[in-house]
């Protein structure tokens, strides 16, 4: 028989019983560890989505939203899918507001400014000295946040799928079609190889 959970120190508490302490409880010392325990990974996660200045803040901003929505949280889901979701909701209300601030700065300026330009493509030539990092950020933005989830967090695909609101079937045709394309911006000869599909059921 498990002790009782006010016995368990906290450091030693998994992730679900500290959330349940700040569900019930609203256990500051609780929620700051689950803070330390998940920071970095959500400061990679928002990186790697493309943030390049606002990561620090998209993170409080998640860390807000999990203290507001606790009562939310149930024992049955795992924490860092409920976390997940929190920052994906995160993210996208960040891309509006950018895309609220771009159309307003586009209607006030007589001419369009260098900084609202769109990005060029990169070249040919360039693509074999793009590293990791940077063809990640060249992917589109469902590829990208199935790389981030299933590669660098390490998620089972019907994680991943329940966090993006889609189907396990495409979480795996979007990892394929990711991996080609980094495949294509990190090696281009290599890429010109033919590749074949995964076969069904290669990942849970």
């Amino acid at each position: 028989m498990s002790p009782p959970m006010d016995s368990v120190p906290l450091g030693q508490m998994n992730d679900a019983d500290l959330m349940l302490r700040v569900r019930g409880h609203d256990d500051e010392a609780a929620f700051a560890l689950l803070v330390a325990r998940h920071q970095k990974i959500l400061l990679n996660f928002f990186a790697r989505s493309g943030v390049q200045y606002d990561s620090e803040d998209l993170v409080q901003q998640t860390f807000l939203r999990l203290y507001r929505y606790r009562q939310r949280y149930v024992a049955t889901a795992k924490f860092t899918t409920f976390l997940f979701l929190l920052a994906r909701q995160v993210w996208i209300d960040e891309l509006r507001r950018r895309q609220r601030r771009e159309r307003l700065a586009e209607s006030l300026a007589e001419e369009p400014h260098e900084e609202f330009a769109a990005p060029a493509e990169p070249s040919a030539g360039t693509q074999g000295d793009l590293d990791l990092a940077r063809a990640l950020a060249a992917l589109p933005e469902g590829l990208r946040q199935v790389v981030e989830l299933a590669v660098y967090q390490d998620l089972p695909y019907a994680e991943v799928a329940e966090i993006l609101g889609i189907p396990v079937g495409t979480v795996k045709s979007r990892m394929f079609n990711a991996l080609a394309k980094l495949r294509a911006l990190l090696e281009p000869e290599a890429a010109a190889a033919p590749r074949q599909a995964p076969a069904k059921g290669d990942r849970p």
